[in-house]
Order: C-alpha cells, then sequence, then structure tokens
C-alpha cells in the first residue's frame, strides 16, 4: 500500500503541514527541509493522490468528450484536435463512446459529473438533452460538438451539413448524373437529416428527386449490405450516382461494387463519401468527399468550453464551419 502524508512527516521528521507545502509550495519551505522530504517521498514510494486535491478544491483538470462513434477517423481526429487544445492549458482529455445509444452517453455523462470534469464536449444521440441540460445547470458547461445548438442552451461548434449536402448533390449533377440515392441512417441522427436535406434541396432546384436508402448506423458494414441491396436490382433500376452520409459508409459501398465487378466506378455509378477521412483518399479507387476540419472542431470546442470557466452561463458561443468539396475518381474518374 502506498506511503501516506502522514507516513511521510514522521519518516522527515517534519509536520504534515511541512510535507503539504513541500508538495505545493516549496518556495516556502526552507531548502535543505524540502530536499529532506523529498527524500522520505523518494524512499517510502509515495504518491501524490492529484485527484482528491482538485476534487477537494471543486474541479479536476479533465475535460469529458463524448464521441458518437469512437471507430470512425472522423471522430478520432475531433479527439485529436481537443487533446492538442487541451494540453495547451495543462488539461487532459477523457474520452467515451457512446456507441450511438443514449443509456451509454448518459452513463458517460454521469460519471464525467462524479469525477468533477472541467466541462463537458459531446456529440448528443439525439436532439433531447435533458441530462446534460442539467449537470449544466449544476454548474458543468457543456459544448456540442459536430451538432448545432437549436435552442442555444448550449455552446456548439458544428460544420454546416446542410450545405455539405447540397454541394455532393451539386457535384453529382454537374458530372451528369439524375439517379442519385442518398445512404445513411439513422435519420433521427441531426448531421444525417442535415445532409439529406440539403442532397434533396439541390436536387428539386434541378428539378429532380433522390432515393433514401437507410442504414441502422454509419459503418461499413452497413456499407457494404446498403451495397449489395443496389446490386441486387436490375441494371435500368440503379442509381448513376450515391452520396453516402460518411465515408465509413461510402467505403463498404465501394467494397461490395468493387469486389462484385458488376458496376464500375464511376461510370455506372458515381460515389461520394463524407467527412475527407485519410482513408478516403487512399482507398482503391480515390474517394470522392465533402471535408470537416475534424481536428479544427475539436480544438474550437475546447476553446469554447475554457471561454465559459467562471463567466454567467449567458451568452452562448456558436461556430459553423463550411464543409468543403474534394472531387477525386469516384465521380470524376482517373
Amino acid at each position: 500500500m502506498a506511503a501516506s502524508v502522514k507516513e511521510v512527516a514522521e519518516d522527515a521528521g517534519v509536520s504534515v503541514g511541512t510535507v503539504s507545502n513541500v508538495l505545493n509550495r516549496p518556495e516556502k519551505v526552507a531548502p535543505r527541509t524540502v530536499a529532506r522530504v523529498q527524500a522520505s517521498i523518494a524512499r517510502l514510494g509515495f504518491v501524490r493522490n492529484d485527484a482528491a486535491r482538485q476534487l477537494r478544491a471543486g474541479r479536476s483538470r479533465t475535460i469529458g468528450l463524448v464521441v458518437l462513434d469512437i471507430r470512425n477517423p472522423f471522430f478520432a481526429e475531433i479527439i485529436r484536435g481537443a487533446e492538442e487544445r487541451a494540453d495547451e492549458h495543462g488539461l487532459a482529455v477523457l474520452v467515451a463512446n457512446s456507441d450511438e445509444k443514449q443509456q451509454r452517453e448518459a452513463m458517460h455523462l454521469d460519471l464525467f459529473e462524479e469525477q468533477r470534469v472541467t466541462g463537458v464536449l459531446v456529440t448528443p444521440v439525439t436532439e433531447s438533452l435533458p441530462r446534460l441540460a442539467q449537470m449544466q445547470e449544476r454548474g458543468t458547461p457543456a459544448v456540442l460538438v459536430d451538432r448545432e445548438s437549436q435552442d442555444g442552451r448550449f455552446g456548439s461548434v458544428a460544420v454546416d451539413d446542410v450545405e455539405g449536402g447540397r454541394i455532393a448533390v451539386e457535384h453529382l449533377l454537374a458530372i451528369g448524373r439524375r439517379r442519385i440515392t442518398f445512404v445513411g441512417g439513422p435519420v433521427a441522427l441531426r448531421q444525417v437529416s442535415d445532409r439529406l436535406g440539403g442532397a434533396q434541396a439541390a436536387a428539386g432546384a434541378a428539378g429532380i428527386g433522390v432515393e433514401f436508402l437507410s442504414t441502422g448506423a454509419l459503418t461499413v458494414e452497413e456499407g457494404r449490405r446498403a451495397g449489395v441491396q443496389i446490386l441486387a436490382r436490375e441494371r435500368g433500376d440503379r442509381p448513376d450516382a450515391i452520396f453516402a452520409a460518411n465515408d465509413l459508409l461510402a467505403l463498404g459501398l465501394l467494397q461490395s461494387l468493387v469486389m462484385t465487378g458488376d458496376a464500375r466506378v464511376p461510370e455506372d455509378i458515381a460515389l461520394i463519401g463524407y467527412d475527407d477521412i485519410d482513408f478516403a483518399a487512399a482507398a482503391v479507387i480515390p474517394l470522392s468527399s465533402v471535408r470537416q476540419p475534424a481536428a479544427l472542431i475539436g480544438s474550437t470546442a475546447v476553446d469554447l468550453l475554457l471561454r465559459r470557466q467562471g463567466q454567467d452561463p449567458q451568452p452562448r458561443e456558436h461556430v459553423l464551419f463550411r464543409p468543403e468539396l474534394v472531387t477525386r475518381a469516384s465521380t470524376i474518374g482517373s
């Protein structure tokens, strides 16, 4: 068992208060006494309980971050951006994965509040945020990540996903495609519904519609399943372009199309994804995608959170980035 502060004090022949000063305010202690206490610490293997000290002060040097799917490289980049900015302020980021499940999201928020985190960054599963609102009312600020705050109760950092959906479909229209299918889901996710809305608006302006093929999640596996469904159709019933709600879905779709050899990309079916993760450019047929500044989203969310410290709950900041279209061989050929 680790030695206690009292045991260090007895070994060094000083008071508990002197040991505390050596640990926290060594400039107030004589150098010879500091050396003696440090020797006792090393000899006894004492490890300070920094967490307990922080909790007594009412806060910790940690930020809680809940993402939808930690397997998605897009969220890994958000985490990286948040960690780099937090590190600049002497803070650590505790990362949790909701796996798109409300129950898991609530469990992580409970744990973060118990740990007295400085604040919480979260990509919520649904629009209903009562648990997050309760946490904020009790003094733990929250910032929504990759999601706009619909009612303004929370700070937020997001990308204009309606615009992202629009520019994706406008690109497909510009290369002559007219039978466009949007693949994504669940539609309860704001990112999915916004991207679909932007796609429909762009297609509607051109006088055509967009087919919606729903998936259970935004994963490679779901993309492969969607690809199998599309290839099971007669050739004349297939889309000539697919807009996937994220790159993981698009990569799964690409696998299905390429492995069967029954449809050529982009000659028969043009394919565009969303997020522009590193794997998009490295795919066997490089994937066109709508780029989001993932690392910048993470670092900006930390900035917003830290600006909330010690402030009145109002006003709350909202940052909305514009997406960028990146075209590659999956839509424009080699």
